[in-house]
């Protein structure tokens, strides 16, 4: 169908009203993002975007981003113009329980929606990391006369975007990678919610952006389809990623809000919508009218975006035809399978008193991994010599280390960057064909809870390794020595969290994380060195994978006191095990690395590890107590951390806050009396 001023003006009003009229009957959302943006939208939706809505998982789509979640009935009119599996039903039951269009968009639900996004700056850096999982595919497996990854990363973003710092962190490391095929549309309309952005943002963000190594370029007049248009296709061509500053005005159309901060975030009322369906010609009845001729426009897009999976497939076909091996690895990878016998080479470690740090376990489980899964990705915040996260058999995913072929590297280096880490790791997940991690000192975790909490959400299975775990830092005393942060992490729905308690068990913790691509995993790892078990004298470590196992029951008859630990406390309970032992008391000793994974067991098997008669329980763990009340039960105790550190040799401050052999021993005993 011919795209005339016509059609396209009626286009752009189609998106703006329905996006309207489902807040108006919802009484609740954003309007003016939708109506102020429409005509970026269009000209992205209509002019560049290859999608096929019969098919939202397409591998070589582009993925469109709305960071500014907020505006999420932009996204849903969008999604059920160009046909995709969104009933209008849907959009008239806006922000109600049970329907798929829910307030902010959300990953997983609402067929089309690339990110869970809302918490602003979060998917604009989400975009970064696809645009990273897109730059690495594209290398290792395009070859000369076979380009079978090459797709866009396209956004519209927003002041509060560009705000948060998140997004700062994140256009500067985008910058640095040169991520050409990451193209923003910032709405420059000048209102927050308290006013106008000159209140608390008049730096140059343009000028910003070109700081970052970002190609800008400005278009005066957001109604300007073609401008918009040329500004696009100048991003594309151009090797950096993009910023399109689109000055637009929010709540176009309504006749007092528009331009204010009144059009923001809340429904316009019914006479203020008619107004600006007056003002831009448009019927007041019925709501939510679609057009035929628009409807049968946007629809275009479901022709046109199997004809393009068509050819991109016949380019697949073409591609295994010369290159058999590596378009079925591309093709295992994207869709999320492992290969078989991935973990066959994982080391085993034998028993050993001294041991070694679980960090140090995990960088040998790394490394063995990398060898097995391509796919495993990721870096550190600046960290990878302490987190032992560096894969040996790659390079950098770097453009400034010297290699050619730089984006074939597998280890980022995400700079002094937690939060935009996070989020970046989020995008590789969302894009899909990548394994991600991210790892920092456990401390820092509260610089990247939101990509966390986001991945929980969204059932990401993006891998955070957690170093550093406790009071076992030492020196370095209680801004590093994290207290709350593993109750922290425990709390979030559906996070996997794993606090190994010695190297075998990091191995099995590993293969957790990989297995489970339906949730995010939390590797909480120790700096100090722990005692590696002697697997023939206690139970396998594969007891891990239950959430809580039983190391070993000590002494003659049934237990009477039940030590449970987790992490480095563990080999603490064992000492204290035997010393009770020795005094003619029966010990069980239980290793707890998960809540969540013991909770996904069974009753019959949580009452075997845990035995309900037997109310001495201790649990012992160097942070707070928070949360190990449910598994001690009334007549149990709980020796753990209320206060924070301090700076010294870690043995030292094990022992003065607690947690040494003969204060456990003592709890223990006074608990049995």
């Amino acid at each position: 169908m011919k795209e005339t001023p016509h059609l396209q003006t009626q286009a752009i009003n189609t998106i703006r009203f329905l996006s309207a009229d489902s807040v108006q009957q919802a009484n609740s959302g954003h309007p003016g993002l939708p109506m102020g943006t429409a005509p970026m939208a269009y000209t992205i939706w209509t002019r560049h975007l290859r999608h096929n809505p019969a098919n939202p998982h397409w591998a070589n789509r582009d993925r469109f981003v709305l960071s500014g979640g907020h505006g999420s009935m932009l996204l849903y009119s969008l999604l059920h113009l160009t046909g995709y599996d969104l009933p209008l039903d849907e959009l008239k039951r806006f922000r109600q329980w049970g329907s798929l269009t829910p307030g902010h968009p959300e990953y997983g639900l609402t067929p089309g929606v690339e990110t869970t996004t809302g918490p602003l700056g979060q998917g604009f850096a989400n975009g970064v990391g696809m645009a990273m999982a897109e730059a690495h595919l594209a290398k290792v497996y395009n070859r000369p006369g076979h380009t079978v990854i090459d797709h866009f990363v396209y956004a519209i973003v927003t002041d509060g975007d560009l705000m948060e710092g998140v997004s700062s962190e994140a256009a500067s490391l985008a910058g640095h990678l040169r991520l050409g095929k990451l193209i923003y549309l910032y709405d420059d309309n000048h209102v927050t919610i308290e006013g106008s952005t000159d209140l608390a943002f008049s730096e140059d963000r343009g000028q910003r952006f070109e700081a970052y190594g970002w190609h800008v370029q400005r278009v005066a007049d957001g109604l300007d389809v073609e401008a918009i248009d040329q500004a696009i296709q100048a991003a594309r061509l151009d090797p950096r990623p993009s910023l399109i500053i689109v000055r637009n005005i929010i709540g176009y159309g309504l006749p007092t809000r528009a331009g204010t901060a009144k059009a923001h975030g809340e429904p316009p009322g019914a006479a203020e919508l008619d107004g600006a369906k007056d003002n831009l010609g448009w019927p007041k009845e019925p709501r939510f009218y679609i057009p035929e001729e628009s409807l049968a426009f946007f629809r275009t897009a479901l022709e046109q975006g199997a004809k393009q999976e068509q050819v991109w497939q016949q380019k697949m076909d073409a591609y295994a035809a010369a290159y058999s091996d590596l378009a079925a690895e591309l093709n295992r990878r994207l869709e999320g399978k492992l290969p078989d016998g991935w973990d066959l080479d994982l080391p085993v470690f034998p028993a050993d008193e001294k041991g070694m740090a679980s960090r140090a376990a995990s960088g040998k489980v790394i490394n063995a991994l990398a060898g097995a899964l391509p796919e495993l990705f990721g870096g550190s915040a600046d960290l990878a010599p302490s987190t032992n996260t560096w894969m040996n058999n790659s390079v950098a995913f770097d453009p400034d280390n010297g290699n050619p072929d730089c984006y074939e590297g597998r280890n980022v280096h995400f700079g002094v960057r937690e939060h935009a880490m996070g989020s970046a790791v989020n995008g590789l997940a969302y894009h899909g064909g990548m394994i991600p991690f991210g790892a920092t000192f456990m401390v820092f975790s509260d610089y990247m809870r939101p990509p966390i909490r986001l991945s929980a959400l969204s059932h990401l299975g993006s891998i955070w390794v957690f170093t550093h775990d406790s009071i076992g830092v030492g020196e370095d005393g209680p801004t590093h020595q994290p207290v709350e942060q593993l109750a922290a992490l425990r709390a979030i729905p559906n996070l996997v969290t794993l606090r190994p308690a010695d190297a075998n068990e990091v191995r099995e913790a590993w293969k957790v994380a990989v297995e489970n691509r339906r949730h995010p995993t939390a590797l909480v790892l120790t700096r100090q060195n722990l005692p590696t078990l002697d697997r023939a004298v206690y139970a396998p470590a594969e007891g891990l994978r239950k959430g809580a196992y039983v190391l070993a029951d000590l002494g003659q008859g049934k237990p009477q006191i039940i030590l449970m630990a987790s992490g480095s406390e563990v080999g603490l309970i064992v000492q204290v095990g035997k010393r009770l032992e020795a005094q003619g008391i029966a010990v069980r000793l239980v290793s707890f690395p998960s809540w969540e994974l013991f909770l996904d067991q069974d009753e019959t098997y949580q009452e075997s590890v845990l035995l309900p008669d037997v109310a001495a329980r201790l649990a012992v763990e160097a942070g707070v107590a928070q949360g190990w009340h449910r598994w001690v039960g009334p007549q149990g105790r709980i020796q753990a951390l209320d206060r924070y550190g301090a700076s010294a040799p870690a043995g030292t401050v094990f022992e003065n806050l607690g947690f040494s052999v003969a204060s456990i021993e003592q709890i223990a005993l006074d608990l049995l009396r």
